[in-house]
């Protein structure tokens, strides 16, 4: 019940980014229908009429189908950036299989017999299609579109993790802050749309027997309304801005916080207009995104940089030398510019329990060897991945735990808690480890290199825009560890706007009015 009460108080605090969210979903799964219904369809029809390829093709569209949906959307970055293009065309793919297959089983199948009194009455190819073939299948290509619609509809919800919107912007936030309310504020309209598509469609389907287009047209008709109208009601308010600059951000708060100082910063002190694209996923989908221009900066840190973009495994300790090592592999190998650093170090560390130190009594990593056979370790996809994650753990400590299971950041300090795995890998930074207490182990033999955050932009931005450097590099030396975890545990925790939070820290420093 006290689940249901803050759910609906979060439902009435965020009434307007529930509503943003949902139109967003809704043209984002009607657009992918369309363009699949456009290409499933008539290749349907086609293929009803060159059976020796038949399977073949339908074949192809069962692979795009088995590709993991974020696999696919990581893999789209590298060649049509973020945001709406590249969720589309992996929702469009998803589509295709049940739209054509139910086409051509429904077209194949139609009784012989009807086939050859069509032929008998005079009928060609054409009108045996628009006449008999389609009025007969028709109810069975409506259930394949009524599938397409709820599979595109569940899926759509992953597209948030590159920049498309819709109501997975509001599940991954509660992912990302451990928050039931926020998760169902996303779960449940997605689940209710699904129902409500599918309940349109069913309809239609019913009402599709002995009809040729006409359902197919009327479902069509009604999308292009959906999808159509609201771009250009929006076009007419647009900005008159010449100049814009995105920002990119990965999943968490932090990310969103120093986006924003960013924005605010340039916005105070230019004419150009900034667009915050925060929650991106993690490094490799927010780097790509830099890389192929669909960004134009976003915060990264030092030993990111080095361990991470760069691969490399020899890094100094020394905070500066670790930095400029960062700035000069980056610029050679991308032609990418990092400026100046703040004060503040997000680094990796190993988090347990403070009821685990009391049992155990372990204060350096090194102490949780002898455990080694007995421990479960929760650590995230980049964590198990890099030189100086649990490779570098097992090489530089011996500590090779007995399970280890990869998660997503915002799951691994509720794992930790609840008992499921009693190790994980932290950023130094986060608002969890002040709301549940967890200790931070030491790292005597010097694992994890310097973390020191800055701004990471494409060479032609700054050529565009040589004030950035500038500007950015305000934030150089400032923002302490204590500021920027009271910050995030204020986005994470107390649901504050990091916008807000960014304007609020930048006005008490005196760099912006």
């Amino acid at each position: 019940m006290d689940t249901l009460n803050r759910l609906y108080q979060l439902f009435i605090q965020r009434q307007d980014l529930l509503w943003n969210a949902l139109w967003e979903h809704i043209q984002l799964s009607l657009i992918s229908l369309l363009i699949a219904v456009f290409i499933a369809v008539p290749l349907g029809v086609f293929l009803s009429r060159q059976t020796r390829i038949a399977e073949f093709v339908i074949g192809i569209t069962a692979v795009l189908q088995t590709i993991p949906s974020l696999a696919l959307l990581g893999f789209m970055i590298l060649f049509v950036g973020i945001g709406t293009t590249p969720a589309i065309i992996a929702l469009t793919a998803y589509a295709l299989l049940p739209i054509l297959r139910n086409t051509y089983t429904g077209i194949s199948e139609v009784d012989p017999a009807i086939r050859e009194a069509a032929r008998g009455m005079g009928m060609n190819s054409y009108r045996r299609l628009v006449k008999v073939e389609l009025p007969i299948a028709m109810p069975t290509v409506m259930a394949g579109i009524r599938t397409s619609m709820v599979l595109i509809v569940g899926t759509a919800t992953l597209a948030a993790l590159i920049g498309a919107g819709g109501l997975g912007d509001l599940i991954m936030t509660g992912i990302q802050r451990a928050n039931n309310e926020y998760i169902l504020l996303g779960a449940i309209p997605a689940a209710l749309l699904a129902l409500f598509f599918d309940f349109i469609l069913r309809f239609t389907e019913n009402r599709s027997k002995g009809a040729s287009f006409t359902p197919i047209v009327t479902v069509i008709s009604l999308a292009l309304l959906i999808v159509i109208i609201p771009p250009i009601v929006a076009s007419q308010g647009g900005s008159d801005a010449s100049t814009r600059l995105v920002v990119g951000g990965k999943e968490g708060a932090e990310p969103a916080i120093i986006a924003n100082m960013y924005k605010l910063l340039i916005e105070d002190q230019t004419d150009t207009q900034v667009t915050v694209q925060s929650g991106l996923g993690g490094t490799d989908f927010v780097y790509n995104a830099l890389r192929g221009g669909d960004i134009d900066m976003y915060l990264e840190f030092s030993g990111t940089v080095v361990g991470d973009l760069l691969n490399i495994e020899e890094f100094s300790y020394d905070e500066r030398e670790a930095y400029e090592q960062a700035r000069d592999g980056i610029y050679e190998a991308e032609q990418l510019i990092f400026l100046e650093p703040m004060d503040y170090h997000n680094t990796y560390a190993i988090a347990v329990t403070s009821e685990f130190v009391e049992e155990t009594g372990v204060e350096t990593i090194a102490d949780l060897a002898p455990y080694q056979d007995e421990l479960s370790a929760g650590f995230t996809f980049e964590f198990i991945d890099r030189h100086d994650g649990y490779p570098g753990l097992i090489d530089k400590y011996g500590i090779e735990f007995s399970n280890v299971q990869s998660m997503e950041a915002a799951l691994r300090s509720r794992a930790l808690v609840s008992g499921d795995v009693q190790v994980i890998d932290a950023y130094s930074t986060d608002a969890y480890l002040v709301e549940y207490d967890l200790i931070v182990l030491e790292d005597n033999e010097q694992l994890f290199p310097p973390y020191q955050g800055a701004p990471l932009l494409r060479e032609e931005t700054l050529e565009e825009h040589p004030e950035l450097e500038e500007i950015l590099n305000q934030l150089a030396g400032i923002i302490t560890e204590e500021e920027i975890q009271q910050m995030n545990y204020r986005v994470d925790y107390d649901d504050e706007n990091p916008e807000d939070i960014a304007r609020e820290f930048l006005e008490e420093k005196g760099l912006i009015e």
